[in-house]
């Protein structure tokens, strides 16, 4: 007997081991059926489950369950990845709590101390997965530093650099002085701070007393200066164009140089070209020639190594006492002392405020450095090729296929590939230096070993580069590294390509794109047929999550209060194509109490002996209301597969619901009450149509809600034909007649509805019934009245029904259904004109509100002002203005 509530806490933990247990996720690589397969987007090692995972891992697996059930050959490939920085920090920040670093044990013993922390915390994340009823196949589980993942590792580097794909350089790179490593640029993040704007003097050259005025938010590496830039076409420097100025307390002659860079609308309309220390001047210094001379090292201290021949000691301009006395000052110090001597040499025309953007580590916290640093450099843009063809051609979609745009603005406009870092944790790059710095780049050290030999005609001592690789770089072979390669294992034949990746907008480039280049590089076909892109998590007010707004909700929690079923199912109810999601814990609580209509339904089931009847054969029902719901049933499993199949996640969980709440549980059982109280052969019909129509529904919410689903399946005696998670995807069954019982009982469903619609906008009480006229019914109309008038009586509140004879009384509402108007006398029971005048008032303050809410949203000014939540808040409000002033207006129309 089933419990009297559903208890989540009691259900799930035993469920999930018992599907786990008897290898119920588990693919099978002999099978002859079609294969299905998701590689799970590797979560960090370090993680713990947070909103976006919930979001990303119940969408994997309901597509997963939903496949599974259709007999397809399932493999969700599950692991972790290694997480450079992540995990260095956390392992760096026990170190200190015992008062040593890193660099105090050595390179060797603080990797051995991360891989110990890895056995011993590492696990977190798959235990929090398991706990969202994730169905990934465990015993496969791999990790991004594993050993046949780093073979596959350092095959794909050897292999590139012997191409000429990889190579080793000195460019500009996003430097992070508290970590001292090149980052990713998805590790940096912008931050909108009160910084200055300077206005400088630059003297022109040879011209006492004539200046070029420089505007800049960072006078410390004006010592790296080396030409000012302005617009070609701003004819204000038109005359300087060719000449040189002298860079300020340096004294060095730098040109003035024409490039479309410069804004003229923008400072004083020219620019510092700084190459060393800014990704435009980069390029403008690529672009012109010029030299790159480093002013800052790589803690962000002031360094004059590469400027110091260059110095020039003119009066009122340079001061070389100075210059040294900035030496190994930080940053920030060194800017405060710039602009204070610029000032004492009258070289500093103004200075304005100005909020602008600052890039910062989002990890260390600090102001990011674009610095030149020796680094490894992959040809993206060589890579690049084949993946975006296969995008223009199809054999890979985006969906929604707007991002494909996305993709294609990344991939035509890429920069080599910044694929080192300076870190201890990751893969150690397979590069090995002579005594002449000449590079030897192999698998194992004794290869490099005998590369150099046969060099230098004799064996020599070799020092392996000190770098790792980007965690991006080995995240990019996940798809086929986790199936067995460089081997050719059967796994690699049987799931290479994948079927679909799961993943959000702001890593197609940083993980999507680089999957793609790799798979098609080594493996010769896409990585993956389709790529579907979901929204982020926001609150429930659409305003992103944060730790400064204090409106994290944490998955964990919300499964501790109302179960993971009703988190899954209101996150698949939100997700619908190209738009974020608004989630919080009262969304999560409605979904439970869709959870626990479903719980009811099925005791009351149980209760009037609607059990599995293997005999009852569909095709062969007589009664309308049976006819009715299996025809219905049949409607929902089209609807839900073919939402599934276009990857229409809402439409799944709409369809579902529809079904559900508003067929199954509000009309099939409340019209099912008095045939089961009666007996008989009917009650034997209803019986075995509820229970078939009870199953459907089951299949049908398991990939969504499969621990509620799974364990009524059992209950409920489904159980002998297997466990739901192995129970087959529902197919339509043939019903007699379809169209016959579907036109009777879908009228009286809106008959019973217009009634009640009428009834509360009239305030009629609850407990009072009110005769019903139907005027201009047809006679079938009329007979189909007569057999439902138990139901209508019940479920309307209708002391009686009847034709309309004569004239219409006075005092009246009413509804049309099909071709019949449904007449309510009210005169004796409520005052009619109270409530129009109520109901009017009601239209005037919704119409007022609607009003105003168009004016504000047709303000330019104020959509282009205010944040991009407010505004869509607003056009929600409108559209619920507008429908409940539609709703007002129609029944105002219901009063005769």
């Amino acid at each position: 007997m089933l419990e009297k509530t559903y208890d989540p806490a009691a259900i799930e933990g035993r469920r999930y081991a018992e599907w786990e247990e008897s290898g119920a996720f588990a693919a099978r690589p002999d099978s002859s059926a079609r294969t299905f397969t998701i590689m799970i987007p590797p979560p960090n090692v370090t993680g713990s489950l947070h909103m976006g995972h919930a979001l990303t891992f119940t969408i994997q697996d309901t597509l997963i369950r939903w496949r599974r059930m259709q007999g397809r050959d399932v493999l969700w490939q599950p692991g972790t990845d290694h997480a450079g920085i992540a995990t260095q920090m956390v392992v760096e920040r026990l170190l200190a709590e015992t008062q040593t670093s890193r660099r105090a044990i050595g390179r060797e013993a603080f990797v051995e101390r991360v891989w110990r922390w890895r056995e011993e915390s590492g696990g977190t994340i798959t235990r929090q997965l398991r706990r969202l009823g994730a169905s990934l196949d465990w015993p496969r589980e791999r990790f991004t530093m594993d050993a046949g993942l780093s073979e596959a590792v350092r095959r794909v580097f050897v292999t590139l650099h012997r191409e000429g794909l990889i190579h080793r350089a000195r460019r500009l790179v996003n430097w992070d002085p508290k970590f001292q490593s090149a980052i990713s640029d998805l590790e940096v993040e912008s931050r909108a701070i009160k910084g200055t704007l300077w206005h400088i003097r630059y003297p022109m050259a040879g011209e006492e007393g004539k200046f070029i005025i420089v505007a800049t938010t960072r006078p410390e590496t004006l010592l790296g200066d080396v030409a000012v830039a302005v617009h070609p076409a701003d004819v204000r420097y038109r005359g300087l164009i060719g000449r040189s100025a002298i860079l300020p307390l340096v004294g060095r002659r730098i040109p003035v140089i024409a490039d479309e860079y410069s804004d003229p609308e923008k400072g004083s309309g020219a620019v510092k070209i700084t190459p060393a220390h800014d990704f435009n001047d980069f390029k403008v210094g690529e672009r012109h020639g010029l030299p790159m001379p480093s002013v800052l090292d790589r803690e962000a201290r002031i360094r004059l190594d590469e400027i110091r021949e260059n110095f020039s000691p003119l009066a009122g301009v340079a001061d070389q006492e100075f210059l040294e006395s900035l030496a190994g000052q930080d940053r920030f110090a060194a800017r405060e002392a710039i602009v204070q001597k610029l000032s004492e040499l009258g070289l500093l025309e103004k200075s304005e405020p100005q909020l602008h953007q600052v890039p910062h580590g989002d990890r260390s916290g600090v102001p990011i450095e674009p610095l030149l640093t020796w680094q490894w450099f992959c040809n993206a843009v060589e890579l690049a090729k084949p993946a975006i063809a296969a995008v223009e051609t199809g054999r890979t979609e985006f969906v929604p296929k707007q991002w494909e745009n996305t993709f294609f603005a990344w991939m035509r406009n890429l920069e080599p590939w910044c694929i080192s870092r300076q870190l201890w944790w990751g893969h150690r790059i397979p590069a090995w230096y002579g005594p002449d710095e000449k590079i030897f780049v192999a698998d194992t050290a004794e290869e490099a070993a005998a590369l150099a030999a046969k060099s230098y005609g004799r064996p020599v001592e070799l020092r392996q580069d000190e770098d790792v690789l980007d965690t991006w770089f080995s995240s990019a072979l996940w798809p086929f590294s986790t199936l067995g390669w460089p081997e050719e294992t059967r796994e690699l034949k049987r799931y290479y390509p994948t079927d679909v990746l799961v993943t959000g907008f702001d890593i197609i480039f940083f993980w999507v794109a680089r999957m793609m280049m790799m798979g098609h590089h080594f493996m010769h076909d896409v990585p993956f047929r389709a790529v579907y892109i979901h929204g982020l998590v926001r609150d429930q007010h659409g305003q992103k999550m944060s730790k400064s707004k204090g409106n994290i909700v944490d998955p964990l929690e919300l499964i501790d209060r109302y179960g993971a079923d009703a988190l899954r199912f209101a996150i698949v109810q939100l997700t619908g194509p190209g738009r974020d999601i608004k989630l919080g814990p009262a969304r999560v609580e409605t979904a439970r109490s869709f959870v626990t209509k479903i719980w009811n339904a099925a005791r009351f089931c149980e209760m009037n002996g609607i059990r599995p009847d293997p005999e009852f054969r569909p095709e062969a029902a007589t009664l309308p209301l049976c006819r009715w719901v299996l025809d219905a049933a049949n409607r929902a499993i089209g609807e839900a597969t073919a939402a599934l199949a276009a990857y229409r996640f809402d439409e799944y969980a709409a369809a579902c619901y529809r079904f559900a709440w508003h067929v199954f549980c509000d009309w099939f059982l409340e019209f099912a009450k008095p045939e089961l109280a009666a007996g008989g052969a009917g009650a034997a019909e209803v019986r075995a149509a509820a229970a078939q129509v009870l199953g459907t529904l089951l299949r049908l919410l398991h990939p969504a809600t499969p621990f509620a689903s799974e364990e009524l399946w059992e209950q409920l005696g489904y159980g002998p034909s297997g466990s739901l998670i192995r129970t087959r995807w529902p197919e339509p069954v043939a019903v007699a007649d379809a169209d016959s019982a579907r036109a009777e009982l879908d009228w009286v469903v809106r008959l019973i509805g217009e009634v009640r619609t009428v009834r509360a906008e009239m305030n009629v009480p609850p407990a009072t019934p009110t005769p019903i006229l139907l005027k201009d019914a047809m006679p079938t109309t009329l007979l189909r009245a007569e057999r439902w008038r138990e139901a209508i009586g019940r479920l309307a509140r209708v002391s009686e029904i009847r034709a309309l004879v004569g004239a219409p009384p006075r005092g009246v509402a009413q509804a049309v259904v099909d071709e019949a108007t449904v007449i309510l006398p009210l005169a004796e029971i409520v005052d009619l004109a109270a409530e129009r005048a109520r109901l009017d008032r009601e239209r005037g303050k919704v119409g007022r509100e609607a009003e105003r809410l168009k004016q504000k949203l047709a303000d330019q000014a104020f959509v282009s002002r205010a944040p991009e939540e407010v505004v869509e808040e607003n056009r929600e409000r409108l559209a619920a203005a507008e429908a409940e002033l539609a709703r007002l207006e129609a029944a105002l129309r219901r009063i005769a």
